[in-house]
This record gives structure tokens, sequence and C-alpha cells, in this order.
């Protein structure tokens, strides 16, 4: 049995003073175009790999395959159709391009603010999204697919901690939970709009789905130079005028400058901790001090596990994963589309319900849903999806199918989803706040594009076995926040360092020794710096 966490009991939830004022709303949902930017490269890789004409020209012994075991030819295996290393690389060449980035994005916003970073994200993306629907052979398509992939490594290093230093401290996870809710619309965008260009005679349609990229990437890099101010945090580690951003935090908060008082001390009180950490030193603070001991293993775990949960196995690949079921390519989009538009619904759930309930509450839920969802499937193919090419699934059976990757990717998109990029951006001291995003950020680049580069070939190889395989992970993942991961709603970001020294286990690494008559000092430490 896990010993209990009493940490609601121990902190008092601190400021929850103002308003969600307009100013805010309209700043944090700009910069969430970061997200959908994301979102749509996740979904439109996917859809285009699945089409015809796509695949025609770049991967034609991937064509060939998907056609020969169509038409029955059982010397090929239904579950080996879009089996290629080249076809996986188109999609993983975009993270392995991400995961490059992000340290380098990390600098950038640290010294040069959050808005620098979304800046740089908008122009390559742009640049990666033209030369990519303007590809002739695969060369250049994947190094459209590496320009989009800087971008993405600048914006996911900076969007989700401008939500987090933005939001008010009593709704933050609503907030940062939008760029979830982002990555959803986007997704569901990219896969909309696969479904509409597959149907383009000529064979461009794919380019048409690419191009499309560029658009909220052009908006978004524009709109920062325009509309955007710089967070409040960032200012103060700039050595912004102190009145100044009292001004802003006033404005952001719609409340008087000397209502600004406590937020902003704490913002001043972490900045005067981090005066002379550099964004190396940081990376070295959070590598060798044991008092950063909680957060470095947050940082590495909850994006290793986010991506344990298969989702952008299902992300990427569900077209193809229902083609190779059975379903026609059509109807395989259609499917996508629907259940998309679940997951943005379950997204909005998660908004609602993260400040109410709690991020430990929806990562259990959440992950419980997956784990049924996942064995299911994984059963579901076991026993209607034969191995040789003539073998089909029924036509309830895909259906059952379609349904519960529904309901997985909805327990996804309403916990291990959003709460992926909501708990890493919050439990970082400003010191080592942007190293800190940069090892989670690198995290979730190396083990997507593991997935991304792997999945086609696991699927041939282990077969339905894939989805029992990533369902003993979500059993996995789901015990380590029952057991490690304190809950964080209602603190302010720099409060939130409090929680490790009240933690059953993690106290030990913040706590620096045990008095002779067996009652525990801490350091004497701020807890912001914790």
């Amino acid at each position: 049995m896990a010993p209990e966490i009493e940490e609601e009991q121990l902190i008092v939830h601190p400021y929850s003073g103002g308003r969600i004022t307009p100013f805010v709303v309209l700043s944090c949902l700009t910069a969430c175009t970061g997200g959908i930017i994301f979102g749509y490269d996740i979904g439109v890789s996917g859809g285009v790999s699945s089409m015809d004409a796509f695949l025609q020209q770049f991967f034609p012994d991937v064509y060939q395959r998907t056609h020969s075991a169509a038409a029955g030819d059982d010397r090929i295996s239904n579950y080996c159709r879009f089996d290629s290393q080249l076809l996986t690389a188109f999609t993983s060449s975009l993270y392995v391009a991400g995961l490059a980035t992000t340290f380098a994005a990390s600098s950038v916003t640290a010294r040069r603010g959050r808005r620098a970073s979304i800046i740089i994200a908008g122009v390559a993306i742009v640049a990666g999204a033209t030369v990519g629907a303007a590809a002739g052979n695969i060369a250049t398509l994947i190094a459209g697919r590496l320009l989009v992939g800087v971008g993405v490594g600048f914006g996911n290093q900076a969007v989700p901690l401008y939500l987090s230093e933005m939001a008010p401290p009593s709704r933050r996870g609503a907030f940062s939970n939008g760029f979830q809710l982002c990555v959803s619309v986007g997704a569901f965008a990219a896969q909309a709009i696969n479904f509409s260009t597959e149907k383009i005679s000529g064979g461009w349609g794919w380019r048409v789905s690419l191009a499309v990229a560029a658009v909220p990437a052009a908006f978004l890099a524009v709109a920062v130079v325009f509309l955007l101010p710089e967070t409040p945090n960032s200012l103060i580690q700039q050595g912004e005028n102190h009145q100044n951003v009292r001004s802003l935090l006033a404005k952001l908060r719609g409340v008087s400058v000397t209502d600004t008082d406590d937020e902003f001390a704490s913002i001043v009180a972490a900045n005067a901790a981090t005066s002379n950490t550099t964004a190396r030193h940081g990376f070295t603070l959070m590598l060798t001090q044991r008092r950063y001991r909680p957060q470095l293993v947050m940082a590495l775990a909850i994006p290793f596990f986010q991506q344990m949960t298969g989702i952008n196995a299902i992300a990427f690949y569900a077209p193809v994963l229902l083609r190779t079921a059975g379903v026609g390519e059509s109807a395989a989009l259609l499917a996508v589309v629907a259940k998309q538009f679940l997951s943005i619904g379950a997204t909005l759930v998660s908004m609602i319900a993260v400040d109410r309930f709690g991020r430990r509450t929806l990562f259990l839920a959440g992950g419980i849903q997956m784990i049924i969802s996942q064995i299911l499937i994984g059963a579901i193919m076991a026993s209607q999806l034969g191995d040789d090419g003539d073998e089909q699934m029924s036509q309830s059976s895909s259906l059952l199918l379609i349904i519960l990757v529904a309901v997985y990717v909805a327990g996804f998109a309403w916990s291990w989803g959003p709460l992926g990029w909501l708990v890493p951006s919050e439990i970082f001291p400003l010191e080592v706040r942007s190293a800190g995003q940069s090892i989670a950020v690198a995290v979730n680049f190396t083990l997507t594009t593991a997935v991304a580069q792997s999945f086609l070939a696991m699927l041939c190889h282990m077969k339905a076995g894939i989805f029992f395989f990533f369902a003993a992970w979500l059993v996995v993942m789901t015990a380590f926040v029952y057991v490690f991961l304190p809950e964080t709603k209602g603190l302010k970001i720099e409060e939130v360092g409090k929680l490790w020294v009240d933690h059953w286990f993690w106290r030990r690494f913040v706590v620096d020794h045990i008095s002779g008559d067996g009652e525990e000092e801490e350091r004497d430490i701020d807890g912001d710096k914790l």
C-alpha cells in the first residue's frame, strides 16, 4: 500500500486573487498557436503516409505491398504492409531535429525570453512546410520535416513555460492544459484536411496537407511580434525595470499595482536566487545538486511515460493501423477525424477538471481508462486479424476497434496528454526552469523519435502483442504517479518547490540532515529554490 501523501494538509494554498482578464486570455491563446502547429505536424504525417499518391511517389515498395496484401496475397503479412524504415524516417525526422534543437532553445529562452524562441519557431516551420510541400524527392521531403522539427523544438520549449508563467496561479492548470487542447485542435485540423485532400484528383493533395502548416506558423511569428508581451518572470530574469513588470502583472491579473505585491515578491525572490545562473549552469545544477533530484526525476519520467502510453503510435499511424485492419483509405481517414474530435472534447474536460480535482486524480483515472482500452484493442487484433494477407477483420470488429481507439485517445486527452506538459512546466524553480523544461522536451522528443521509427517494425514483428506491451507500461506509470507525484493544484509556480519537503520519499533529498533528537532540520533554503 502506498504511503499517504499529505501535502494538502501541510500547505495552505496561497495567492488566488485577481481575475481572468481578456489580456491574459488573448496572450495565451496566441501562444497556444504553437500547440496547434505541433498537433498538426503530428496528425498530418500519419494521414499523408496512408495516401496512395504519396506512397506511389516516395515509397513505391510500400505502395506495392499494401495493394498486394489488399488483393489477398498471403505472402504479405497484414501486420507488415507498411513496414519501412524510410517511411518511418519521414515521420521521425521531425523529432530528431526537435531533439537536437531543444538545448539551443533553452539558452535562447533563458537569455532572450520566451517570445524570442516562439518567433524562431514560427519562422522555421514556415520554411519547413514550404520545402516539404514542394518536394520532388525523398531527400527534399525529409529536409522540410527537419526544418519543421527545428521550429517544433523551439516552440515546445517556450510555449508551455509561457503559459504556466502568464496564467493566474489558481487557474494555471486550465491555462497550461490549453496547450494540449491546441495540440488536439491541430491534430483534428490535420486529419480533416487529410480527409479532404486525399480526394483531390491528380495526386497532389498531400502537398496541400504539408503546406497548410505554414499558415498558423506565419500567424504565430507575426502575432508574437505585435501582440504578445513577455512573461513577468522572464522580464525580471532579463533585468527589466521592476515598476514596468508590476504594471504588466497588474494588467494581466486585472488588479491594482499594489495588489500584485505577493506574486511580484515571489517572482523577484526566485530570480534573486538565480542572478548568477546561466543556461549551462542550470543544467549543471539539475544534474549535480541533490535538492533538484525530485524535479530531475519528474523531468525524465513524465515525458518518458507520456510517450510509453503508446499515444504517438496511435496519433502517427492511426490511419495506417485501421488500413492494416482492413478499413478502406477514406474510411480510415474519416474515422481518425471523428476520433480526434472526441479528443478535443476530452481535453476541454481536463481544462475544467484539473484545478478542481487535481493532477493526480486525472493521471490515475486516465491511466486506468487507457490500460483497459489497450488490452481490449490487443485482444481484438489478436483474435480477429490473422497474419495472412487474405484474412480480414469483420465489419463489426473493425467498428469496435475504432470505438476502442477513440476511448483510449479520450483517456489520454484528459490525463497524460495535457498533464505531461503541465506538470514539468510548473515544478521547476526559476534558476533551473529553462534547463529543466529542455530536459523534459528532449526526453519527449527522444521517445517520440524512437516510437515513430520503431512502431511499424514492432507491429510487424510483435503483431497484436504491441498493444499489451503499451498496456504494461501504463500499469507502471499509473503506479509511479500514485506513489511519487505530489499534488500541485492551486499553488503559485514559485511555491511548488515546498511540496518536495513534505513528501514521504522526496524529503530525503531536500532535507539537510536529521538532528540528534530525531526532528528533521530543513536546509536553510527558500522553498522557491527547492
